[in-house]
């Protein structure tokens, strides 16, 4: 039995062209390397939020913890910065070289630059050079971020037959960034039971970190059978598009795509923002504003991840079912209801399940919320500049939903004040969400575009 990649009616301005055929093993092949390859280079940026409270005492030092806290969000953001020139760099190369060699050597990249955090001085032994060469480093994982996102959120998709890229589109995104903080998660649980008390503070930190040469491994081990794109390899084998005469990131920013990208990117800032409110601070509030044993913060994580999950492959397959436009209006409008509330009533949970429920439910809405717009983002550029198309839209957005961790800290006076600080920002962004929502058109069932 076999699939078909590409939808069988051309877009608009484009000639007849037979769709490329692709076996079972080579749609499994891509989907997995693709939801995979994001879901490691996830675990190594979820490392950092883990152990965002120490990184905050060793390398930021301040009298005032929400300041050292905000400053290793703010560290954070550095890398989320960075990601844009990757996505230009691994984008062009992946549009004109092909995905799995751009996904090969950016997810390798990011596992080296996370494990080498491991072999930092701190400020009590280098003092203020400790602190500069952490930023460094994380300017540096920045760089190979924006290339996994460029190849690992293009292959997946033009690989998968028009009925699934909606699922697909939520396994990857989503589903890779659960995959990703499940299993920082158990990381997490399992260094804090060999690294007790004080000790982690010490070396255990230092483990955290080193375990992205696990995902660097794991990469190369996936990626070694990955077939390449078969959207990308028919482009190679017509070369009729005029578009291939230009280098992909000035046709992307040419009159034709340049309002194109701009609408996407006030989409992912809302996506993003919610996603880095919602996953992304959940560990540090989990210990920052509730003081909840790291035991229990990692299992609380763990269950999230797992709903995570589900939650998004079930959004991405809703956008399939009754558009990607739609189901941003839908998950958005649901979103700018509960999670304000949610964020208001997790502190308040007395009891061990009621605190399973929230954490699930915060970390499901803030995902869902951007899982159909990996799809969506390939669906607005021709296959001559989806890499670079998607992977700048994307983490463009993300760069600047990435600050709201930085900026909810430095607002909040202290812990106590993070719930109703985090609410009102997330009231905030879900409307920039819903206005780019009101905005973009359709885009349904155009990836045909070579």
């Amino acid at each position: 039995m076999e699939m078909l990649a590409n939808d069988k009616a051309p877009p608009d301005g484009v000639g007849s062209i037979e769709p490329p055929t692709v076996s079972n093993r080579q749609v499994l092949g891509a989907v997995t390397a693709s939801c995979m390859g994001w879901a490691l280079d996830l675990f190594d940026l979820f490392i950092l939020l883990f152990v965002a409270p120490v990184i905050g005492k060793l390398f930021f030092p301040s009298e005032h913890a929400m300041l050292s806290l905000a400053a290793v969000y703010a560290s954070f953001a550095v890398t989320l910065l960075m990601r844009p020139l990757g996505s230009a760099i691994f984008g062009s190369y992946a549009d004109q070289r092909g995905r799995k060699g751009a996904m090969v050597v950016a997810v390798t990249g990011v596992g080296m630059s996370t494990a080498a955090f491991g072999l930092l001085p701190t400020v009590g032994q280098v003092g203020l050079f400790a602190p500069a060469l952490f930023i460094l480093l994380r300017l540096i994982q920045g760089v190979f971020v924006g290339g996994v996102v460029a190849s690992t959120h293009t292959i997946g998709t033009e690989s998968v037959p028009p009925s699934w890229r909606g699922a697909v589109s939520g396994l990857v995104g989503g589903g890779g960034a659960g995959i990703g903080a499940l299993l920082a998660s158990i990381t997490y649980m399992t260094v804090t039971m060999l690294f007790p008390g004080d000790a982690f503070e010490t070396w255990g930190w230092r483990c955290m970190f080193f375990a992205g040469i696990v995902s660097s491994v794991l990469g190369l081990v996936i990626f070694n059978s990955l077939e390449e794109s078969p959207l990308w390899k028919q482009l190679q084998a017509t070369k009729t598009h005029a578009k291939l005469e230009a280098h992909p990131i000035r046709t992307l920013f040419s009159q034709e795509y340049r309002g194109i990208l701009l609408v996407n990117i006030l989409l992912t800032i809302g996506g993003g923002s919610a996603y880095y409110l919602t996953s992304g601070y959940l560990p540090t509030f989990l210990k920052v504003v509730m003081k909840v044993p790291a035991g229990e913060s990692a299992a609380l994580l763990m269950v999230s991840s797992l709903a995570v999950i589900v939650a998004s492959v079930a959004a991405g397959h809703l956008s399939s079912l009754v558009g990607r436009k739609r189901s941003f209006l839908l998950i958005g409008a649901t979103a700018l209801v509960l999670l304000p509330l949610l964020y208001q009533w997790l502190p308040a949970a007395s009891t061990m399940t009621a605190r399973f429920v929230y954490t699930a439910s915060l970390s499901m809405l803030g995902c869902a919320g951007f899982a159909p717009i990996l799809i969506f983002l390939n669906e607005r550029f021709p296959t001559s500049i989806r890499a670079s198309g998607t992977g700048l839209s994307w983490n463009i957005g993300f760069a600047i939903g990435g600050m709201m961790p930085t900026l909810a800290s430095l607002i909040a006076r202290t812990p106590a004040d993070l719930p109703h600080v985090l609410g009102v920002t997330i009231g905030a962004v879900t409307l920039l969400y819903l206005a780019g929502a009101l905005i973009v058109p359709e885009t349904t069932g155009r990836l045909g575009d070579s």
